[in-house]
């Protein structure tokens, strides 16, 4: 029993502690630089867009008036389905702007299927992929594009930073959240690639871009295929995108399972770059970042209720207890929120069991063959 609950806690505590501290050495030993320069390759920006009519203007024109030759960006919307009035939106801002392309995906197929047909299209070299509410710091696509001056970069993602306007206690986890990923990401790029993107503040070489199905999730997808053809993912920091943290726990709960359950199936589909032959450094970082972070709930339930059956051990008491802690932590930011937005720790401890939760749920809907093709935006 007590070996079962060093494995179990080893297991449960790695992706989210050792991991990233041995990534943090790797990176300091194996520093590969990006060789970046100012380059002017045509790009073309793409945007699926359902029910966007509140911000796709906004979006567009931000694109549209990016630091970069004019005559070298244009941009690609697809109005997968919108019944809110974004296709009237698009089509005056299309009449005015010879730069923007628009369509209507009929019936409605997801985003998917939307960007095969966007980048089926696209004049570009390089494809931006961005989202129908994001809008890029000025300078985001030459920073992105910049990268690919290294031969080696395929696939490069920007820095999310997710706002809390709000002051929510879920919108504060959130952004601790994304502060490590994106610290994590610099020290995996520094390895060689990124194991995972946010789709955002994304550009990929036209031509290393394969058609998905309408089941797969582009933002995680996407770059592990750049990565089997041989090339590198990497992060660019100086792209940004900020965007405002869902406000409210029920709905972040449900993206979160829905991001899960489609990079689940995205694992699947790329098992073959868990195997260390071939890309055995990669493989590490994959089952590292992903696989164990995402299974990790099990192991951490297991340490949890062995750690109370040794209870009689001042050491094992002393574990159960602060577990539990983090437990009646969660709970009290789930019924209490406002004492989630008084207290960092309540809040960091009711996200982290968030994200464990969603991941169970996530696994269980995996295991029964569920898969997602669309979804609300925004809502989960």
């Amino acid at each position: 029993m007590v070996t079962s609950f060093w494995l179990a806690l080893f297991l449960g505590l790695y992706p989210f502690v050792l991991y990233p501290a041995l990534a943090r050495g790797a990176a300091w030993l194996r520093r590969r630089a990006v060789q970046k320069a100012p380059i002017s390759s045509t790009v073309t920006v793409v945007i699926a867009a359902f029910n966007e009519a509140a911000c796709i203007e906004r979006t567009v024109r931000n694109k549209l008036a990016q630091a970069y030759p004019a005559d070298r960006l244009d941009v690609i919307v697809v109005s997968d389905g919108s019944e809110d009035g974004t296709d009237q939106i698009l089509e005056r801002l299309a009449a005015a702007e010879s730069r923007l392309r628009w369509w209507r995906q009929e019936p409605r197929a997801g985003k998917s299927a939307a960007l095969n047909g966007a980048i089926r299209q696209a004049r570009g070299d390089i494809v931006v992929f961005a989202d129908a509410n994001s809008v890029y710091a000025p300078d985001a696509v030459s920073r992105l594009v910049s990268n690919f001056a290294d031969r080696e970069v395929g696939y490069v993602t920007g820095k999310m930073i997710y706002g809390n306007p709000g002051g929510s206690a879920i919108g504060d986890g959130c952004s601790a959240y994304m502060r490590f990923e994106n610290w994590l990401r610099e020290q995996e790029t520094a390895i060689g690639s990124v194991v995972g993107v946010d789709g955002g503040v994304d550009a990929i070489r036209c031509e290393l871009f394969q058609e998905l199905r309408a089941d797969q999730l582009p933002d995680f997808v996407t770059p592990l295929r750049v990565v089997a053809q041989g090339y590198r993912a990497v992060f660019e920091p100086g792209a940004l995108l900020q965007e405002d943290a869902l406000a409210d726990q029920a709905s972040e709960f449900r993206m979160r399972v829905r991001v899960t359950l489609r990079a689940l199936w995205a694992l699947r589909d790329c098992r073959t770059l868990l195997s260390p032959v071939g890309q055995p450094v990669f493989a590490w970082q994959l089952w590292s970042h992903k696989v164990l972070r995402y299974l990790a709930f099990i192991p951490l339930c297991v340490a949890l209720g062995l750690s109370i059956l040794l209870a009689g051990n001042v050491l094992y008491l002393s574990i159960a207890a602060a577990g539990l802690a983090v437990l009646a932590c969660a709970l009290l930011g789930h019924f209490f929120p406002a004492a989630g937005a008084r207290a960092r720790v309540i809040r960091l401890a009711h996200y982290f069991v968030l994200l464990n939760a969603a991941s169970g749920i996530a696994t269980f809907r995996f295991l029964r063959g569920e898969r997602i093709t669309v979804w609300k935006p925004r809502t989960g």
